[in-house]
C-alpha cells in the first residue's frame, strides 16, 4: 500500500492474502529494493547503484513505504539501510521468482545484473542434487562487494557479504561477467584467458562450483 500525507491507498481491495502482499511490496522496484538489501545493509547511493533505471525521488519513495510496512529499517547514524525480520522472509519469494524466471522465455543476461542478484540467483539454481555432500567456500569480488558463498553438504548455497575473502578460490568481475562464468558453457580457463574474469585460487575447484549451478 502507498500513503499521501495521512491517508492510505489500498492497490488492490481484495481479502486475498496475495492481494494483501502485493499491497505491502507490489509497487514497481519494491521487491528489487528489498533484492539489494537481502545479503547486507546499504547506503542509498549502493542501492540506488543497483538499481539502474531507478531514480532518487522514486528511490525515496519505496524506502519511505517498505519502512513504514516494517521491511526496511533505517540508521540514521550510520546512514543505511537494512531488512527487517519481515524483510528477511521475502528471501524465499525472490528465489522463486528466479526460479519461474528462468523458465519462462525472454531473460536477456546482456542486461545489467547486480552483485546481489547474481548472488541470490545462485541460491535459487543450484542443483541440490549435484551439490549433496559436496563441501566447499567460493569467493566472489565484483567491483568494492565481496561475497563468499558456503555448500555445507546439505545442497543448499549460503551467501554472505564479506570484507575480506577466505576461500577455496576467488572470481572476480562485474555481475554480468560472472554470470557468464557461473551460468555459461564456457570454461573458465577460456573466461579467464580472454580477461572476461579473474580467477586466483584452485582453479578446478572453481571449475567444480560453477558446475553445480545452471539456468533451467
Amino acid at each position: 500500500m502507498t500513503k499521501t500525507g495521512d491517508s492510505t491507498r489500498i492497490r488492490y481491495d481484495e481479502g486475498c492474502l496475495a492481494a494483501h502482499a502485493l499491497n505491502v511490496i507490489g509497487d514497481r522496484w519494491a521487491l528489487l529494493v528489498v533484492r539489494e538489501l537481502m545479503l547486507t545493509p546499504r547506503r542509498f547511493q549502493a542501492i540506488r547503484a543497483g538499481l539502474p533505471g531507478i531514480t532518487a525521488a522514486v528511490l525515496t519513495q519505496r524506502l519511505t513505504q517498505l519502512r513504514a510496512a516494517d521491511v526496511v529499517d533505517h540508521d540514521p547514524d550510520l546512514g543505511v539501510y537494512s531488512l527487517t525480520a519481515s524483510g528477511q522472509a521475502l528471501l524465499p519469494v525472490l528465489q522463486a521468482m528466479c526460479r519461474w524466471g528462468a523458465l519462462h522465455p525472454g531473460h536477456d543476461p546482456r542486461r545489467f545484473i547486480s552483485p546481489t542478484a547474481l548472488m541470490l540467483s545462485m541460491t535459487a539454481m543450484i542443483d541440490a542434487t549435484a551439490a549433496q555432500g559436496r563441501v566447499a567456500t567460493g569467493g566472489f569480488q565484483l567491483g568494492s562487494d565481496r561475497f563468499i558463498m558456503r555448500l555445507q553438504g546439505d545442497g543448499v548455497a549460503r551467501p554472505e557479504a564479506v570484507r575480506r575473502i577466505d576461500a577455496d578460490f576467488v572470481l572476480e568481475g562485474s555481475g554480468n561477467a560472472l554470470a557468464r562464468a557461473v551460468y555459461g558453457a564456457t570454461p573458465l580457463a577460456e573466461l579467464v584467458a580472454s580477461g572476461v574474469v579473474a580467477l586466483a585460487g584452485d582453479r578446478a575447484a572453481a571449475q567444480g562450483f560453477v558446475d553445480l549451478f545452471r539456468l533451467r
